[in-house]
């Protein structure tokens, strides 16, 4: 017997309470579902083509195929063939280190509501995680820009490199490491949400954060809204939080086919900087763009971090059966 087997290297990670708490959870996010008329669908997870996001990173299979970081792309070709409101539970694959708060293998929820956008999306995932978390409280919601006005003082629409340096600074964020030469005002936005800003997402209820700046649109719309009096355009984007966790990622999805290969340009651009592989943009998506994606919103939310926070876990392989350490 291998040294592994003696010392108990093949037992779960999770007790079996976590297991049945894993199994309600599901059960209970078909049910909302159901109950709206939400079709649940099923696509692959293994694809010729991945996302270009230059800060996720895919798993390769036999150098020819991807495991798939969400099934985004396949879900948008089923609505712009036809289907109404889909949603899927299943399992999602990125190539980040392990940790406490992430597994390289996890399961997400993705869905997609006709006729939705981003604020009405906001409202529904607000009402499927007092489902699953058994509160109820709404959540809070809140701008990308108060956010920054609270905490910084600051216009994170209207902003430069030296202004987020100095927040930085102050923040005690160190200033002095070689990997911080040369990021833009994205990248410093991005550090002082991930360092300042998030941890302080804490609470009874979630927080979800809207209406990011333009250059963070991703695979959302770019839309005028009014800050200080003047239209601004703004990214038609949320992000969920709680507890200081990232717990979901929502769009009022682009449909422009032409804007969305200058965006996969954009993001092969960066990933030249950045020293990372270089993606071919899915032309099944282009292809199902120009056919025309109904006008629609869509989300993904991280199942097994919704149970960590339903358990109050602090690891994630507290509530996951396997780790990418002893599967």
């Amino acid at each position: 017997m291998s040294q592994e087997l003696n010392n108990n290297s093949w037992q779960p990670t999770c007790n079996v309470k976590a297991l049945e708490e894993r199994a309600l959870l599901y059960k209970r996010a078909r049910q909302f579902f159901d109950s709206r008329g939400v079709i649940e669908v099923e696509t692959p997870l293994m694809c010729t083509r991945t996302i270009t996001d230059p800060y996720i990173q895919a798993f390769m299979v036999d150098n020819k195929y991807y495991l798939q970081t969400s099934p985004e792309y396949a879900m948008k070709r089923l609505l712009a063939n036809g289907c109404k409101s889909i949603y899927q539970i299943c399992k999602a694959f990125r190539h980040d280190e392990a940790g406490n708060m992430h597994n390289p293998e996890f399961t997400m929820i993705e869905w997609y509501r006709l006729g939705f956008d981003h604020i009405q999306l906001m409202d529904e995932m607000d009402l499927l995680l007092q489902v699953l978390l058994d509160t109820t409280q709404p959540a809070r919601k809140i701008s990308y820009y108060t956010l920054f006005m609270e905490n910084f003082e600051i216009n994170p629409h209207a902003t430069d490199i030296d202004s987020l340096q100095a927040c930085a600074k102050k923040a005690g964020i160190d200033l002095s490491a070689a990997a911080l030469v040369g990021l833009t005002v994205t990248d410093w936005l991005q550090i002082l949400m991930s360092y300042v800003i998030e941890p302080r997402l804490t609470g009874p209820v979630p927080w979800i954060v809207y209406d990011f700046p333009a250059a963070q649109a991703a695979l959302a719309k770019v839309i005028d809204t009014v800050i200080d009096t003047k239209k601004c355009p703004v990214a038609a984007r949320f992000e969920v939080y709680m507890q200081g966790m990232e717990l979901a990622n929502g769009y009022y999805e682009l449909q422009n086919p032409a804007e969305q290969t200058k965006r996969f340009t954009q993001d092969n651009a960066k990933r030249l900087e950045q020293g990372t592989k270089q993606i071919q943009a899915d032309e099944r998506l282009l292809a199902a763009l120009e056919v025309g994606l109904p006008d629609c919103a869509g989300v993904a939310l991280g199942l097994d971090r919704v149970l960590m926070l339903k358990m109050q876990a602090k690891s994630i392989a507290d509530v996951l059966s396997f780790t990418i350490r002893n599967a």
